[in-house]
């Protein structure tokens, strides 16, 4: 196992500054995903650390050791790119042995086959070794391409969307074996995704990317529900969280969000960034925002006017008197409609509140920031 640090790491493309001044610290026996959008700079950062490109500036260490000027093959990383990159004319077992057969000195061939056996074992593709890669599913190919990086026993795993070319069914199974296989070997991975269900279910800790910024590294937790900012809040989830703009005012101990016709009470303090009053821009996931019998304290009068059917669940959009249009969940056997007047209860405990302006998030939940 090893650890992981970029400081102060960029890298341009012309006048594009594709990564800003990274730090990052990865411990050793993490599994850290990078996460973000097209273009945020989360494969540029693994490039990176691959050594598939140069660093404009900054210092990438793995142990300790600076490897910034070291090709890829002098840092003891092994790559698990997106499309498997396996030898077709090679068997099973050819393909997981290469890299031991490609080393000098050669290990002898009985040490390759115990450790070819012992990996495709681990991996649960024993019975695959005779066959060629066209001759087995897309699920065991990519634990083809697993064996061929674990056998090398690297410092630190790289994984590049490995999940990315499989169907539905098959990325959530990989998900549980890929866990599954870090949970037993301990090793070091960093997985580049833009899948957030990837991420959450995977990661020890996740890495946030947008344009080319890191802009929260923290727990699956931390990041779903301790958002830094709108951008986070709004990318890690299955469903876009609902922004709602309006005015923030001190009152009863507490604090006093209003928005056309909606008027919301937290018990908080004033957040201290927002200076007592003012424009204020209030987040929260959709299943803060729940169907309710009663009336009272953050309950608003809505009209429903979608809704989508997600198995287990009721996905609706509502309208709120003041006109703005909110993402709710609910179990189906509600029986909700298009058309049909609901009462919805906001949540205060997850409401975040947002800087307007920036975007940053100046209040979690019920406490102040």
């Amino acid at each position: 196992m090893s650890n992981v640090t970029f400081e102060g790491v960029s890298k341009r493309f012309g006048a594009v500054a594709a990564l800003d001044s990274l730090d990052l610290a990865v411990e050793s026996g993490e599994f850290v995903s990078l996460l973000g959008p097209s273009g945020s700079g989360k494969t540029t950062t693994l490039n990176l650390l691959a050594g598939l490109l140069d660093a404009d500036d900054g210092t990438i260490r793995i142990d300790g050791r600076d490897v910034t000027p070291l090709p890829p093959d002098k840092r003891d990383i092994a790559m698990v790119f997106q499309n498997y990159a396996l030898y077709p004319h090679m068997t099973v077992f050819e393909n997981i042995a290469f890299p031991l057969r490609a080393r000098r000195p050669r290990p002898p061939e009985a040490e390759i086959e115990r450790r070819v056996d012992r990996v495709a074992g681990t991996l649960g593709i024993g019975d695959l070794l005779a066959r060629y890669p066209k001759e087995i599913s897309g699920g065991q190919q990519q634990r083809v391409a697993l064996g061929r990086a674990m056998i090398r026993d690297p410092k630190v795993f790289l994984l590049d969307e490995p999940l990315s070319n499989l169907d539905a069914r098959l990325r959530i199974r990989m998900r549980h074996d890929l866990k599954a296989l870090h949970n037993e070997i301990k090793s070091t991975i960093v997985y580049v995704t833009h899948d957030q269900a990837e991420a959450m279910t995977l990661s020890s800790r996740i890495a946030v990317f947008n344009k080319g910024k890191l802009q929260q590294f923290g727990t699956p937790d931390e990041i779903y529900n301790r958002p830094v900012n709108a951008f986070v809040a709004n990318f890690v989830g299955d469903r876009e969280t609902n922004f709602i703009d309006g005015s923030l005012a001190a009152r009863d101990a507490g604090l006093s969000f209003t928005s056309g016709g909606l008027e919301l009470h937290l018990a908080r303090p004033v957040p201290r960034a927002a200076g007592g009053a003012g424009p204020a821009r209030i987040g929260l996931r959709p299943e803060a925002i729940v169907p309710t019998d009663g009336i009272g304290r953050n309950v608003a009068e809505a009209e429903v006017v979608q809704t989508e059917l997600a198995g287990p669940e009721l996905f609706f959009y509502a309208r709120l008197a003041g006109g703005v249009e909110v993402g709710s969940r609910c179990a189906p056997s509600l029986g909700l409609v298009k058309g049909q007047a609901v009462r919805l209860r906001f949540d205060e405990a997850r409401i975040h509140i947002f800087e307007p302006a920036t975007g940053v998030c100046i209040s979690h939940g019920g406490s102040a920031t």
